[in-house]
């Protein structure tokens, strides 16, 4: 069929709203530049976050770094000392919490204990004057939705822990809010719960379609459900990316040391291409299958983890022999079923940990306590950190 000139016209702003309205999904949610201080202590320091539409974000770091100030800020329970927080378009720095299109979920869950499940959920509908038949039809939406409608004229203290979880989260998505917020959601749980627990939230989040940021410290609870994941420390943001590139790409030595285990290597640049960089650190020369576009002489980290190490009784050879392997003495070992780490003591005194899966385990020999060995890997194995 021929282009006419009548097609061209009429789908050209077709386009152009679809693009305008996915570039206005991808910043649903905008924090420019939000500052918060407590007295001369700056506990969140020029943030800035563009969060996609129906996206599960969360909010990662260790106790003080100002996650949970962040969250709090985006309920309206704090004041920005500067900044904009744009939700949808509209800045909503200054409205006060009640008059938000928001819902907080707590780490306690915050249920009324003297009243039913049923109650709990049609709470925050009936604040907000809604007809008993449409409250009565959103609650039965939301406890199908989360599976309890056979739990509804049971009390909070009558049901399990991941139970009292999942009323929460009824209650939070039953005024059907534009943003969702997760303030440790899944804290009050115990391991094997917990893990059950979080695909079966983010498949609830998913089904409603309701953006989503979360406060964890748990790094695996934050790679499980989240789609991107911002590391924080004193207040700023570190890297922001989905769990795969925090992982296997982290941008500094915080972020490498922060999401599990990682040795590092401490040296020098004495070689920097566009495919490779050599680096000499005082346990071995290492080969990396990336540039850096550093200068020779330059003071960087290698980092490895566990799981990338190799673990034998002979040298191995290979490409770039002479590259990529210590010597070890087997210091430590800890057997954990699916997999051992080996703790390697080196010449120099630095402990390198190796992760062995079970499968990779040879029947005629184990590595034991005491035992000489050469730890290697490969040259994709390794990311160099230059901060």
């Amino acid at each position: 069929m021929s282009e006419s000139s009548s097609g061209t016209a009429a789908s050209a702003p077709a386009a152009a709203g679809g693009a305008n309205k996915t570039a206005a999904d991808a910043r649903f949610l905008r924090i420019e530049n939000l500052v918060k201080e407590f007295d001369s202590v700056v506990a969140v320091d020029k943030v800035s976050i563009d969060i996609r539409k129906g996206e599960i974000f969360a909010l990662l770091g260790s106790s003080g770094c100002g996650k949970s100030t962040l969250l709090r800020m985006l309920a309206g329970f704090e004041t920005p000392t500067s900044g904009r927080i744009l939700l949808d378009g509209r800045d909503i720095a200054q409205i006060p919490p009640y008059e938000r299109p928001i819902n907080m979920m707590f780490q306690s869950y915050a249920l009324f204990p003297h009243l039913s499940v049923w109650d709990n959920v049609a709470f925050g509908l009936r604040r907000a004057g809604l007809p008993k038949d449409q409250v009565a039809d959103q609650v039965e939406k939301m406890l199908g939705l989360v599976q309890l409608k056979q739990f509804a004229k049971r009390k909070p203290h009558q049901l399990s822990g991941g139970q009292q979880q999942r009323v929460a989260l009824a209650r939070s998505l039953a005024k059907r809010p534009q943003l969702l917020l997760l303030d440790e959601p899944l804290g009050a749980l115990d391991k094997k719960l917990r893990e059950r627990t979080q695909l079966e939230l983010v498949g609830i989040i998913e089904s409603v379609g309701v953006t989503c940021v979360m406060v964890t410290h748990d790094q695996e609870e934050a790679m499980t459900m989240a789609s991107r994941i911002a590391i924080m420390s004193e207040g700023r943001i570190l890297q922001i990316g989905a769990p795969a590139e925090i992982y296997e790409t982290p941008n500094c030595r915080f972020v490498a040391d922060f999401i599990g285990n990682v040795n590092l290597f401490k040296g020098k640049v004495v070689e920097d291409a566009a495919d490779h960089v050599i680096v000499d650190t005082p346990e071995c020369r290492h080969y990396v299958g990336h540039g850096i576009t550093g200068t020779e002489g330059m003071e960087v980290s290698v980092a490895i983890r566990p799981e990338k190490i190799r673990i034998t009784r002979e040298r191995p050879g290979g490409a770039h022999d002479g590259f990529n392997c210590v010597e070890a003495e087997v210091a430590d070992l800890a057997y954990l079923g699916s997999y051992t780490i080996y703790h390697l003591k080196l010449a120099t005194g630095l402990l390198v940990k190796a992760s062995i899966a079970s499968v990779e385990r040879l029947p005629d020999w184990q590595p034991t306590w005491g035992d000489k060995v050469f730890a290697s890997w490969d040259e994709y194995a390794m990311v160099v950190l230059t901060q």
